[in-house]
């Protein structure tokens, strides 16, 4: 065998083991977060240490366009409610435990270890269990949360899943009624509703806008301008989820967020206990979301259609 022949042997298996891996969902494991690319390309990285909860962040989109504000002060975007640090899960009042601030009085979510970490050519996932900890170090429960992010094939869309299951240790985890949660993104400021963004709120029953904070629906979408294009990202409550279609936390300033647990906020009504959840003791309760994200408007996005998919697929069943 020729040195030429084998040198060129070499050239062509070095492409084809870069092409192969530039191909699908790449799921790798750093010091402080877990970076997730799709097509060789950053989607998002999770991070798991130094935070006050595990989040995502950024969110990047059709046109490599980041959709999710910046988790460092910025001078070209506003920020109010530091808290809201890009995509998170986290909920106001866990056995009268505030998880969604960040004060001195807020609990954190800490992470105790991944249970699997899979690159793969349809899909990536990413799994890990977490520790819901009071201020005072108290432990209210735990979370097991699966992602699993798509390759769908198309420049124009992203596609990711993410299930958590919140177990109660050895007493009642109570889910507290108020608006402060749960399933959470913050957008984008040119993608907002308030100035200087241009932004749109749509949800499956036809209700936009400022009209869209606190109803109900199986999804709601949040689009608006990203340079000279227009960009959305839709959230699918899962039609098995408890309390489905939830109640929508969804703000002209960027908050958008899936909350299950604040029927007397967004209602008016005069109990203030209306929402609250109960998970006994030893049992768990589980919460099922897609993320759809694209270009155009709902109708453009056809964010209806997708989210039958949602239901008929694999993951909606």
């Amino acid at each position: 065998m020729s040195r030429i022949f084998i040198l060129g042997l070499t050239s062509y298996l070095s492409l084809w083991a870069s092409n192969a891996f530039s191909q699908g969902v790449q799921i790798t494991e750093l010091s402080d977060r877990v970076r997730v690319e799709i097509n060789g390309r950053l989607f998002t990285e999770y991070y798991f240490k130094d935070q006050w909860r595990p989040i995502c962040y950024p969110l990047i989109g059709p046109g490599e366009a980041q959709m999710t504000r910046k988790i460092k002060p910025s001078t070209d975007e506003e920020q109010d409610h530091p808290h809201h640090r890009s995509f998170w899960f986290a909920h106001g009042s866990v056995n009268k435990n505030d998880f969604w601030d960040q004060g001195t009085k807020s609990g954190h979510v800490i992470h105790d270890g991944f249970i699997e970490l899979k690159s793969g050519k349809e899909y990536g996932t990413i799994s890990a269990k977490n520790k819901w900890l009071a201020a005072d170090g108290t432990l209210v429960c735990t979370d097991v949360r699966t992602m699993r992010f798509y390759q769908t094939g198309s420049d124009k869309e992203r596609l990711f899943d993410f299930d958590i299951t919140l177990q109660a240790p050895d007493k009642d985890v109570v889910f507290g009624d108020t608006k402060e949660g749960t399933m959470a993104i913050r957008l984008a400021q040119t993608m907002r509703m308030k100035a200087p963004g241009q932004g749109h709120i749509v949800n499956s029953e036809g209700v936009r806008d400022a009209a869209t904070w606190g109803k109900r629906a199986a999804w709601c979408d949040y689009y608006g301008p990203i340079g000279d294009k227009i960009l959305g990202i839709a959230t699918f409550d899962h039609p098995q989820n408890p309390r489905h279609p939830t109640w929508w936390h969804v703000r002209d300033y960027g908050l958008f967020a899936a909350n299950p647990f604040g029927q007397h906020d967004f209602e008016a009504l005069p109990d203030k206990t209306a929402g609250n959840l109960t998970v006994t003791a030893g049992k768990s309760i589980t919460f099922r979301y897609r993320f759809y994200l694209h270009e155009g408007d709902e109708k453009e996005a056809k964010v209806a259609e997708k989210y039958g998919e949602y239901v008929k697929s694999k993951a909606g069943k």
